[in-house]
């Protein structure tokens, strides 16, 4: 492994270095981003996800991309609507995202309608949606760390359309700035969250019309899934009996923390089902981060003091340690295997118990050098993790603003311009130099 120490290169030095390496930086993106710019819907073989979005990011002046990762003054509302292509096209468990834009509905996840709401057409939304489902359900999703705008709504689209739910889909998508090193922020994100959850929580459980209510949360999503039911169990005096399954993926919650939350929810409280992976990469590195307490997502279920707290607590766990997946942090184990996410829709309909998307093989080294993201530590990681930029898009896309979050928008220009005619964070032009 390779060590840094602050002692020998301090920051700045550690920062010009790492500049140095952008400057080597090559090849070209695998997918565009800003991908929600709404295409025509011409292919009739393609399913159609349409959801509520409900989201505290700001909005932003590109409507390609719709909200940023920054934090919103108020709560926002969208209705969007997925295509996903057919199944000879796409693998269940899988993102389709596009090569190229515009996306292509034949091949590609495309959306071919979003429209910003205000609250009372939310509300609209909701009933009218509601009074077709079958069962009169919603499924409430809310993703992890990491997560741009665009990353919420087609993971959550794949999710709806593997598990064949027939529940209203609601997506709640909080402010992350789609960066390994913003964990700190996206942390204090899902805090600025938590009230805004608990009022659609509170605003499900007085909806005679909505009968059953089950939430998916992912990874560092579950804290705010947590947080916002344990403040409406102590407002409320306990759950309504209409939330039966809390399914929780991945979770980035220290175990300590957890059993205070589900005791401070009463007895009464929902159906947990519980995935666990002791090979999750990322939830390692976070609890390095948290002072080396066991994270709940990666625990051994059938150890002392985890099976007996867990039984008794009446949580179902599905152990995902031997689950092979195509997601090479093992943290996204839930959605993308598909034994796991079929078991996930079974489970809702039998009882009606996620990318991060965009992280890199290079992010990984830089969140193990940060520590509690203190600049020294960031600026070596992004020493370390520069080579494997060269070859890892996710990894190259980060760099432009974690060099502006240590030196300043020039900083940033200077990172930029190392990469010739191959400008970092966009995707670089048809034959670039390195």
């Amino acid at each position: 492994m390779l060590l840094v120490s602050n002692s020998r290169i301090g920051p700045i030095n550690s920062l010009l270095l790492a500049l140095a390496f952008i400057g080597l930086l090559s090849g070209c993106a695998t997918r565009p981003t800003n991908v929600l710019l709404p295409v025509a819907d011409t292919s009739p073989s393609s399913s159609k996800i349409e959801m509520l979005v409900t989201t505290t990011r700001a909005r932003s002046a590109n409507p390609a991309e719709m909200y940023t990762g920054e934090r919103g003054s108020a709560p926002s509302f969208a209705d969007i609507t997925v295509s996903i292509p057919p199944a000879s096209v796409r693998q269940v468990g899988e993102v389709a995202w596009p090569k190229k834009l515009p996306s292509n509905p034949a091949t590609d996840f495309a959306v071919v309608k979003a429209e910003e709401l205000t609250l009372q057409t939310a509300k609209g939304w909701l009933h009218a949606s509601v009074r077709k489902s079958p069962d009169h359900s919603v499924l409430v999703f809310i993703h992890g760390f990491n997560n741009r705008f665009e990353d919420s709504v087609y993971r959550f689209a794949q999710i709806a359309k593997d598990t064949g739910t027939d529940s209203v889909p609601i997506l709640v998508t909080w402010p992350s700035r789609g960066s390994t090193l913003a964990y700190g922020y996206d942390r204090e994100s899902t805090n600025y969250t938590r009230d805004a959850l608990e009022l659609l929580f509170q605003y499900l459980a007085r909806d005679p019309d909505i009968k059953e209510v089950s939430i998916l949360a992912h990874s560092m999503g579950n804290w705010l899934a947590l947080e916002s039911l344990r403040q409406m169990a102590i407002r409320n005096g306990g759950l309504p009996a209409k939330f039966r399954n809390v399914m929780l993926a991945a979770p980035d919650v220290d175990v300590d923390v957890f059993r205070t939350q589900i005791a401070d929810m009463g007895k009464r409280h929902p159906q947990f089902t519980l995935f666990v992976s002791q090979d999750d990469r990322a939830l390692k590195v976070s609890r390095r981060v948290w002072g080396n307490i066991p994270r709940l997502g990666s625990i051994n279920p059938e150890e002392a003091p985890y099976k007996e707290e867990l039984a008794s607590e009446n949580v179902t766990v599905i152990d995902l340690t031997k689950v092979k997946s195509g997601d090479r942090l093992n943290h996204g184990k839930f959605a993308s295997s598909p034994q796991i996410v079929q078991l996930i829709g079974a489970r809702m309909a039998g009882g009606q118990s996620l990318t991060d998307s965009r992280v890199g093989v290079g992010d990984t080294i830089v969140q193990a050098t940060t520590g509690a993201a203190a600049a020294a530590g960031s600026a070596a990681g992004l020493v370390i993790a520069a080579p494997v930029a060269a070859v890892d898009q996710n990894t190259r896309e980060n760099y432009g603003n974690e060099v502006e979050s240590l030196t300043g928008p020039q900083g940033r220009k200077k990172a930029d311009a190392g990469g010739k005619n191959c400008p970092l964070p966009t995707p670089p032009t048809k034959g670039c130099k390195t």
